[in-house]
């Protein structure tokens, strides 16, 4: 569910509601968002310089507001395609029908030749898909986007991955973020999984995990590390999201007994 502290998951157990993974890591401070941002307001200027100018004369506080917008509008974007492509793996996995949708079928090809590349059988070596993961012992729930069985093991023995789909119409199929290990490690070590009748599950120990970045003409499958240190950093997420969650919106200002305006010198 959405609050104004970002996304919580509601416990079926009835416990404490759950930060989501992701809304743990907002927390983490992203340096390259902001020559991000200043990059996709320089790109709309350039659009059209001689408009930008004309209405910077006529209407400069409805420009300044649609410029200052520039960002939210392609990560509110960006979002809405990772939601529909994730869901299109899904429907190609379980053989299910999808709208027509050509932004999201490229990817579905890439996704698709993944799949052919590894032999990967949807019978025998998916585990899991779409599937939510709790940790009631630190407060967190995620969800992940597929479990499967790769024959990665010496002598081809099977190894059970935990892969995250992530999708970018601009980004080269190389990108990883900073954050994007401390992710997998929350999903991997999370001890319990949501049944679709809101049961608990046992999660199934994980082996290895991996981005598989899927691109309009390309895909590329990249181990990142999920261990105990990408998991301590995750909790540390965990924590400071918390606090400022619950953090004060306003502190009391302190002045001496003999100041205008303190409480003491209105009480006299």
């Amino acid at each position: 569910m959405a609050t104004e502290r970002g996304r919580y998951y509601t416990d079926p157990a009835g416990g404490p509601d759950l930060i989501s993974v992701t809304n743990a890591l907002s927390s983490i401070a992203k340096p390259a968002l902001v020559p991000w941002a200043a990059g996709l307001t320089a790109d709309a200027v350039i659009a059209d310089p001689i408009m930008t100018a004309r209405r910077a004369r006529t209407e400069p506080t409805v420009l300044r507001r649609e410029l200052v917008a520039v960002h939210r509008k392609y990560t509110e974007r960006a979002q809405d395609l990772g939601t529909r492509v994730h869901l299109r793996a899904v429907s190609l996995v379980l053989g299910t029908p999808y709208p027509a949708d050509p932004e999201v079928e490229p990817y579905a090809v890439q996704l698709a030749k993944w799949f052919r590349m590894w032999r990967v059988d949807f019978g025998r070596d998916i585990e899991a898909v779409e599937t939510t993961v709790v940790h009631r012992r630190y407060g967190y729930a995620g969800t992940g986007d597929l479990w499967v069985w790769l024959p990665t093991g010496p002598h081809g023995r099977r190894q059970l991955w935990l892969i995250d789909y992530k999708t970018s119409a601009r980004k080269p199929s190389t990108t990883v973020y900073d954050e994007q290990p401390l992710q997998l490690a929350a999903l991997r070590h999370a001890p319990v999984w949501l049944l679709p009748d809101d049961s608990d599950g046992e999660a199934p120990k994980v082996s290895r995990t991996a981005l598989l970045n899927l691109r309009t003409r390309a895909h590329r499958l990249i181990e990142v590390p999920s261990g105990r240190d990408q998991f301590r950093a995750f909790l540390s997420a965990v924590n400071t999201s918390r606090y400022l969650h619950n953090a004060p919106s306003a502190y009391p200002t302190i002045l001496p007994d003999w100041a205008p305006g303190s409480p003491e010198r209105k009480a006299a």
